[in-house]
Parts: C-alpha cells; structure tokens; sequence
C-alpha cells in the first residue's frame, strides 16, 4: 500500500490543496494523472500525482486511488515548475499543473495527426558561420558540452544571423541526444520558424505546441514529445511546458516581446519558466533579441546573464536609412492625409522599383471611436465603460477589451440629438482603405487579429507577401515580429505615436521596441531598406533614438528614469485588481486590502503601495474594479508574498461571492 499527495483537476480556490489517497498501483511518481472518487458523492474525478506521502494517519478513513492514466504522464521536472509557478504567480495547483498536461485525449477513431504531410522540404546544408555568430557559438558550447545552466542574451541588429546561433546550439544538443525549446512571440511566426527548422533537421525530430492548433493536434504533438520521437519543439509561449526531458535548451527569439507574459491565469513569464526548467537540467537558456528588454539587458549589465553581441547583418548591407516626418508640419501645410508627402513619394519609388512596402500601425479597426463634435459624447462599452473601435467592413462597433460588439451605430448622438457623430482616428482598415485609392494600381492585404482569425490565414498572408504577389502589407505588431522577407523596400510607421500614449511606464521602452523592430523589416535582402516614421511628437527621446537604432544611448536614458521612481528592474511590481459588484464595495475592498496588507508588513511600507485607485478601465463584466500597485524589492519578496497568500486565502473563505481578487506579478499591461 502507497500513499500519495493529489491535486484534484477542480478549478476551485477552496479545493486548492493537497489530498493524501491511498494506492494499490505500485509505483506511482509525481506527474502521474490519475483517477479518485472525491468530494461528498464519490463522483470520479481526474488528478495528478504531487508527491509520496508519510505513512498513513490512522484516524483518517483514506480514499483510494481508482486507476492510473497508462498514456500521460507529466515531465519529471513538472510539480516542481508548478510549485514555483504557485508560490510566484498566485495562481491554483492545478492551473499550473495544467499548463503542462495535455489538450485534448487519446484518438478514438481517427489516426493520429501528421502537421507536417504535405509540407516536405528539401534538406539545406548549414551556411558558413560569420566571426561574430561562430564567436557566439563558440561562447555556448561549453555550457552545453559540461551541462552547466547558463543564460546568454544574444543582443544582435535585426538580420545578424541570430536564427542561425540558435540552430547550431540545437544541433549540438541534437548530438547529445538532448532536447531543445525553440519559442517565437507570436503564433504567426511558427510557420516561417518551422519551415527554416524543416530545412535543417527534416521533420522527424520537430514537433509543434501552440493555441491555433486543434486539440487533437496539440494531443498528437504532447505525445510525440513525450515519447522521445520529437526532440525539438517550436511555439509560442505555451510551448515551454512541452513534456521534454533531458533538455538542453530553451531559446526566447525577440524575447522583449509582451506576448510572453501570460494575462490569464497562471499569469506566468515565459522567462522566468524557461530558467527554472533549464537550471534543473544543466541547460542554457538563450534569448535574443535586436531590441532587448530593460530587465534583461539589467541583468546582462550585473552578470546574471553572459551578453552576446551581433553588431553587422548576416549579408552586410547597411541598416535602412530611417526619416521622421513630423505630422504637425504636414498640417501646417494642409496636408490632412494620413500619409506625409514623403511617405507618400517614398511608396510610389518603391512600387514603381518593384519591391515591396509594409505600413505599420499598431491599432486595428476603421477608426478608434465614434464621438459628437457638438456636445462631446463618446460612444462607450456597457460593460468596460471604454471607447468602442469602429470595424467598417463589418459594419458593428466593437470594445477590444471584452469582445463586446453591435451593429447598433447611432445616426443622432444620444447625448444631446446632434447629427453631428462622427467616427474619429484611424486603424489598419482604414489605412488598407485610404492605400488602396491612393495606390489603385498596387495590390494590398491587411494582417491584424481580424484578417488573422480564421485557421490558416496568417500562413497564407504571408505566403502571398512572400511570393511578391502583394505589394503592400498593411499590418498592426503582428507585422512587426520576426519577418524575413527580403524584397521590402519600406517601412512606413504611420503613426509612432500611440504606444507612447498608453498607461504603462514602459510605453517609452515598448515605443522604441516597435519602431526598431518594425524597421528592421527593410533592407534584408541585398539592396538597402529605407523607413519613414510619421509622429506628432517627433522630438521624444524613444523616437529620435529609434531611429538612429541607438540601444545603447536608450538604455542608459531609460534605466536613469526606472531607477528614479524605483519601477522594475529594480522591483517586482504587484498589480492587484479587487472587483465588485458596486463601485462603493470595490472601493472599500480595496482599502481592506491595503489595510491587511499594511498590518501585516508593517506601516513603514506603505511608501510601497500605490492606491487604492479606480483601474483604467473601471468596469468589465458587470464588475467594478479598483487597483493596487506594490512596489517589490527582492528583499521584501518572502514577507510580501506571505502576506499576499493569507489575503487571497481570506477572501476566498469569506468574500468568495463579493469579491474578485486578481494578482498580477510585473504585468505586460494596467487595464
């Protein structure tokens, strides 16, 4: 008889613990998915092996473990990634445990999915290795070859051969009979990833892990993983919980990318998860980016991570000449289009040169809202209380923070009968509309979550755009990411302003990201790229330095700043969300919040604590919400944690049905 620790697959804050069950099955690990009568009736219920229990206590009457899952198994390192993923995150047992389990079950009727039949690709021989990639490699071998965790950040200009560096370490953990994680921060981007990996390691080694898959495909490949057939997976974020074992590597390409922190929960960070799994196997983690994340280029600065630069472009031609037109001058001149005169001449030069040109805006839909000149309204979500986006095509008015949309478009305003309601601002639809009168003769796609929603269609966007049979690709960040395409000519950023204007203190960083990334699309073939960023405010630091692709000037500006007013790297930021049924209740919940907090910590660190405020956006789903921001150093962490244990445990006890309680560690976002 055996005795063993469970996590009961019940999304339940109350039934968030372990239960000890007796056990009949001999040999019983942690990972092991099981099945167990639980709760008053007996009902069957899924659970997971945690960890071997003492010997029993015989004033308890155990439940016993009814059978035991002959196919799944969770990586052996698995419970203990969950349990650092609930002491840092907040989040229940079995959230965490589930990002590892697989979707989806056993094929009953069908045979098992092959992602890659129909998509054969010849074999390339690896290219020659320039200086600075064969230094770079060179600098990761010995890590890899004496199994020593390590992580490098790979800082190298958009097109120095980073994908390169990465497939080399692969290979060498290929050679060890290792496994490796190749993440990319977009699913968009798998398809050009898994081609490139195709190329260079045929398909029997690759398997793929993202959400666009079905769940029987996402079953197919967790098994494939788990079997030891495939030895390197690509994917999204997700992807770094793949059942691997023995692993040699976890690669974060743009690793900078926002993507890459959960906002559901477990609201996870896909770094952090990367480390924890590679230091518990000796291996590397190497993220790369031409645009590095403050907290990382931090670290790389202090010695936590070895710094790796890439400072020419794989086929040496030079970084595109970048201009900053500033839109308020196109004003004064009458020039109300979106696009600037040069932006406009430089489009017409390229297309009339035959290469192609990417536009970059990073809003979608027709216009951001719809408002009355007369009195001022503007039209509004129910239940977030923010502007709704005006989708022309489709003819409805949609809120972007929950998904809420009509078609009910106002002809008067509400507020004061005016018929003066017009739709103000512009997104990608409106630019793809506005392009195609002004270049009739060129053809134009749009890639955003809208065109990007139905299976496939980001793949055959781009493999249109890639075959130059679009001559402009009008996109939001999802053009921004990663894309190799080498006849581009232009980049055009229409308006390089609004990732400025957001409630985050790093729209600054995100702002400097966009632009540089965005950039880095022109010019990857032989002949030079050229971009033009159009911007109201064209003096900003972010802009100029984007433009002269100046990191280095940037980080120094901006760490001075972070370290000021004391935001990360120099602290974890706690983002607490309490909603309520009632703004009053929301309100005052989130003062008990502070209150306990305060008792528990002590008052001399309510300099920490921000708020209680109203959150940006105060209502969703019929909920008023109310923030608190606590400023984290590293030596606070363990009490502030605590704290934040006992709180969340008092609110699910005893105001499970009033309250809401959300914990975000370091947020990607503060709506």
């Amino acid at each position: 008889m055996e005795y063993v620790n469970l996590i009961i697959d019940n999304s339940n804050d109350k039934t968030d613990m372990l239960y000890t069950y007796a056990s009949e099955i001999e040999g019983l690990k942690p990972g092991d998915k099981v099945t167990v009568p639980f709760a008053r009736g007996n009902k069957e219920y899924d659970a997971y092996v945690h960890s071997m229990a003492d010997g029993p206590d015989p004033r308890i009457k155990y439940k016993y473990v009814i059978s035991k899952d002959p196919l799944v198994s969770l990586p052996s390192d698995a419970v203990e990634i969950c349990e650092f993923m609930r002491q840092r995150y907040f989040c229940r047992y079995i959230d965490a445990i589930k990002c590892f389990a697989p979707a989806g079950s056993a094929p009953k009727r069908r045979a098992a999915t092959d992602l890659f039949a129909g998509k054969e690709v010849e074999i390339v021989e690896s290219p020659s290795l320039t200086p600075e990639q064969e230094e770079a490699v060179q600098n990761v071998m010995p890590f890899l070859q004496s199994r020593e965790h390590k992580v490098f950040l790979i800082h190298g200009v958009t097109s120095s051969g980073k994908t390169e560096t990465y497939m080399k370490v692969i290979e060498e953990c290929l050679k060890q009979q290792r496994t490796a994680i190749m993440l990319v921060p977009e699913i968009s981007l798998t398809s050009q990833t898994i081609r490139r990996f195709q190329q260079r390691f045929g398909t029997d080694d690759l398997a793929v892990l993202h959400s666009k898959l079905s769940k029987g495909e996402r079953y197919d490949q967790w098994m494939r993983i788990k079997s030891g057939e495939a030895k390197v997976v690509i994917g999204a974020r997700s992807a770094v919980f793949a059942p691997v074992e023995n692993l040699g590597a976890v690669i974060l390409d743009e690793e900078h990318e926002s993507t890459y922190k959960s906002d559901m929960s477990p609201k996870y960070d896909t770094l952090e998860v990367a480390i924890q799994r590679a230091r518990r196997s000796g291996g590397v983690v190497l993220l790369g980016s031409a645009t590095p994340s403050l907290t990382s280029a931090f670290r790389a600065a202090k010695g936590e991570y070895e710094k790796i630069l890439l400072k020419t472009r794989y086929n040496k031609t030079p970084l595109p000449h970048v201009e900053v037109v500033d839109m308020r001058e196109e004003l004064k001149q009458g020039n109300k289009s979106i696009f600037s005169i040069k932006l406009y001449e430089q489009i017409r030069a390229c297309l009339d040169e035959g290469r192609q040109v990417i536009l970059f805006l990073n809003r979608r839909g027709y216009s951001t809202f719809l408002s009355c000149r007369s009195c001022g309204y503007v039209m509004r979500c129910e239940e977030c209380g923010i502007s709704m986006t005006y989708h022309k095509a489709r003819g409805e008015v949609v809120c972007h923070y929950c998904g809420r949309r009509t078609k009910i478009i106002p002809d008067v305003c509400p507020a004061c009968g005016s018929k003066y309601i017009r739709h103000f601002g512009t997104g990608t639809e409106k630019v793809e509309e506005i392009a195609g009168k002004t270049f009739p003769d060129a053809v134009i796609e749009r890639l955003d979550l809208d065109t990007a929603k139905r299976r496939g269609s980001i793949d055959a966007i781009l493999s249109r755009f890639g075959k130059g049979k679009t001559d402009i690709l009008i996109g939001t960040q999802l053009v921004a990411k990663g894309l190799d395409f080498s006849n581009v000519g232009l980049v055009g950023i229409v308006a390089a302003d609004i990732s400025l204007n957001i409630p985050d203190f790093r729209s600054s960083e995100r702002t400097f990201q966009l632009i540089t990334q965005a950039a880095g699309r022109a010019g990857r073939g032989t002949v030079p790229g050229k971009v033009v960023i159009q911007s109201y405010t064209p003096d900003h630091y972010a802009i100029q330095l984007a433009a002269r692709q100046d990191y280095d000037l940037f980080y120094e500006a901006e760490i001075k700043i972070r370290e000021q007013v004391g935001y990360p790297p120099f602290c974890d930021i706690l983002y607490i969300i309490l909603a309520a049924e009632t703004e009053e209740e929301a309100s005052e919940g989130a003062e008990k919040i502070r209150q306990s907090f305060l008792r528990r910590v002590g008052r001399d660190h309510a300099v920490n604590v921000l708020g209680p405020r109203p959150a940006p956006i105060n209502k969703a789903s019929g909920l008023y919400r109310y923030q608190l921001l606590i400023k984290c150093t590293e030596e606070n962490w363990d009490a502030y944690r605590e704290a934040l244990w006992k709180i969340k445990n008092k609110v699910v006890r005893e105001k499970q049905k009033e309250w809401t309680l959300s914990i975000d560690v370091n947020p990607y976002g503060f709506l």
